[in-house]
């Protein structure tokens, strides 16, 4: 089985726990204003390589990932589930921790077959990156192109199947730190009951040259990075929204 894949990074340190070795993975149908890997968008760009040649990369520099693993992102790992199945088979087979960042848009609750290989893959795999961008959903299809239903509904799946989960949400000035969207999408999160970590990040501009070699114009322009102290103030309404969810679950 092989797979779409964009690149490779061999010492991955904000990509899951520990040192971990990084796929990105080519083919993402989202169109998110402030993605840093338009390059990643297109479904049949990328290099094609095999399950065992990604497994035979990470173990040239396997010292090194101790407390770690592999981490397939993107570009939006889920289109190319089958790939992802054989690819944590052969990490399992050799003790390997496993871990898929994505922003769930891919997530098919009504298409039978593609359930059961997903609940194949997830049984594979030790940790769910999921990135909510917006949790309004006229909100989130002005900023992705792409409505959220199906993203919510795969972390409410993930909870359900006792995935672990680690939330991102990426803060951009006047698009996602508005206060009141904050805490629901805490208020939402805190009903996870795998949820294991959240992490809040600070737009940046970093990814825009990309899109002018690509020749795609940049929808943020002129929207300025985001400051990493306000961040702290944004990430704990989320927090304040979890504690309200789980108070009243609790109650219940």
């Amino acid at each position: 089985m092989s797979g779409r894949i964009h690149s490779l990074e061999s010492f991955g340190t904000v990509d899951g726990p520990g040192v971990r070795f990084v796929v990105f993975v080519q083919g993402c149908p989202m169109r998110c204003a402030y993605c840093h890997n338009p390059d990643t968008w297109e479904m049949q760009a990328g290099t094609v390589m095999e399950a065992d040649e990604i497994i035979a990369q990470y173990e040239r520099n396997i010292s090194f990932y101790k407390g770690g693993g592999i981490t397939v992102t993107g570009g939006e790992p889920l289109m190319q589930v089958d790939f992802l199945i054989e690819l944590f088979t052969l990490a399992k087979s050799k003790n390997i921790h496993t871990c898929i960042d994505s922003s769930g848009i891919a997530f098919q609750p009504d298409h039978a077959l593609w359930m059961k290989k997903l609940d194949d893959l997830l049984a594979l795999t030790d940790l769910v990156m999921l990135d909510i961008k917006h949790i309004d959903p006229e909100k989130h299809r002005e900023l992705t192109a792409q409505p959220n239903d199906k993203i919510l509904a795969f972390a409410e799946y993930l909870s359900e199947k006792g995935v672990p989960v680690w939330i991102r949400h990426v803060v951009v000035p006047g698009i996602t730190d508005d206060d009141k969207y904050l805490y629901k999408l805490g208020y939402f999160i805190g009903g996870l009951k795998t949820l294991k970590a959240l992490d809040v990040l600070p737009y940046h501009t970093m990814g825009k040259v990309k899109y002018e070699k690509l020749g795609i114009p940049y929808k943020l322009e002129g929207v300025d990075p985001m400051d990493k102290d306000k961040v702290i103030q944004k990430k704990q309404v989320i927090l304040d929204g979890i504690k309200a969810r789980r108070a009243e679950d609790a109650d219940q």
